[in-house]
């Protein structure tokens, strides 16, 4: 057997979606029902914001985190991320795989299609795409207001058109239940848990 083979996922689910759309939500979600032995969540920003923190001399927990610190570097920083990923388009799902052993990857945040494009080239058997979407009324709901920059920049409408998704979620309070629309998902990260445990 391979080290490549026991190293790697046996399932990459990718997620993108809105801001306030609920994506942490529902890959926490998701993590909880499988446990954090089989799935781990990786988060593409996380790297992200620790090097843009690293070299900016910004607080990172104020970063990582949901407050009005994060909204006025966001602009500032998305700008900063589209450079580097003009220059090394795998560059921060690479950092964002480094080290995760779980035999699922949720991907909670991909945001461009060069994100897409990176993990079904790495991993092209073990890739699927969940797109989480709902209105913009529910959004706002949540706290969303337009910001320009930031909502009509790539990072939020690089994956909204010409994508194949494998799976759409719709997080409304008049949707399926999460949990109905989540069974497919779930049924799938199951497989890949036990064909893991039989290629041990």
């Amino acid at each position: 057997m391979s080290m490549d083979r026991v190293s790697g996922p046996e399932l990459v689910l990718v997620f993108s979606g809105k801001r306030k759309s609920g994506k942490d939500y529902i890959t926490d979600l998701i993590q909880d029902r499988l446990g954090s032995e089989v799935c781990c969540i990786l988060r593409l920003s996380g790297p992200l914001k620790q090097q843009y923190a690293q070299e900016h001399q910004l607080d990172l927990d104020q970063l990582l985190g949901p407050g009005p610190y994060k909204e006025l570097h966001r602009a500032a920083m998305i700008r900063w991320g589209e450079n580097r990923r003009n220059q090394d388009p795998g560059f921060f799902c690479r950092l964002a795989t480094s080290g995760a052993q779980t035999p699922v990857w949720v991907v909670s945040d991909a945001r461009r299609l060069s994100d897409l494009q990176w993990f079904r080239s790495a991993f092209p058997r073990q890739t699927r795409t969940v797109r989480i979407q709902c209105s913009e009324e529910t959004r706002a709901q949540r706290g969303w207001s337009f910001i320009p920059g930031v909502d009509d920049a790539e990072s939020e409408c690089g994956l909204d058109s010409s994508v194949e998704f494998d799976w759409i979620i719709t997080n409304e309070a008049d949707a399926p239940s999460l949990d109905e629309q989540l069974q497919p998902i779930l049924k799938a990260a199951h497989e890949a848990a036990s064909s893991a445990r039989l290629d041990q």
